[in-house]
């Protein structure tokens, strides 16, 4: 193969998602077709690295000239509530949702032995300095249902139990667990089970 193709091929690879044999395939045709296809990927790139950063505030995507982005800047949403997630895609999944409206602010990640990750690692100083400046009173955990998601959720807990004061400590709060939409009981895995009895809600 020739070697800047070889190129492509590798860095493609490293997308989610995409092994090798589909990296291949992709390359093969943005080379096939470069009017149409790898001009305007290159320059969309070029863009998206030149624009895109992370908020200074909460840590969501924004453009440079929005910086802080519109989930910190807009008036109308609900300023004394604060979701907390472990990367930026996931903010746009909860907006989705429409069920919540106040602010956000990103982990970027969560606690991982095995990755090396430890509290220092992750915006959990920036969490606090913004707690005690912008007053929220609920802290919503919105974190990932497994093993480091829960320590991650529960390290937060205890840093948060008396803050920013032990006489107004903020309301610290995580996603329900339950059955997916559409699912069934004999579908679904023991410990989302188990979860789903141990949170159950009293029906009106």
């Amino acid at each position: 193969m020739l070697a800047p193709l070889e190129t492509l091929v590798r860095s493609l690879a490293h997308l989610p998602g995409l092994g090798r044999r589909s990296a291949g395939r992709a390359a093969l045709a943005l080379v096939r077709e470069p009017e149409r296809l790898l001009d305007p990927l290159v320059l969309a790139l070029r863009e998206a690295r030149a624009e895109i950063v992370c908020c200074s505030c909460c840590g969501a995507f924004t453009v440079r000239s929005e910086n802080p982005c519109t989930f910190c800047t807009d008036a109308t949403r609900d300023g004394a509530s604060v979701c907390v997630v472990e990367e930026p895609a996931d903010i746009q999944t909860i907006e989705s949702s429409g069920a919540f409206r106040g602010r956000y602010h990103v982990l970027g990640g969560k606690l991982s032995p095995v990755r090396r990750l430890g509290p220092e690692k992750l915006r959990i100083a920036e969490l606090k300095d913004r707690i005690a400046r912008e007053g929220f009173t609920e802290i919503l955990l919105a974190l990932s249902t497994d093993m480091e998601g829960d320590a991650t959720a529960g390290y937060l807990a205890e840093c948060l139990r008396a803050w920013p004061s032990a006489e107004a400590p903020a309301r610290v709060t995580r996603l329900a667990f339950g059955l997916p939409a559409d699912s069934g009981v004999a579908y679904s895995d023991p410990l989302t089970l188990r979860r789903a009895i141990v949170h159950r809600c009293v029906v009106s």
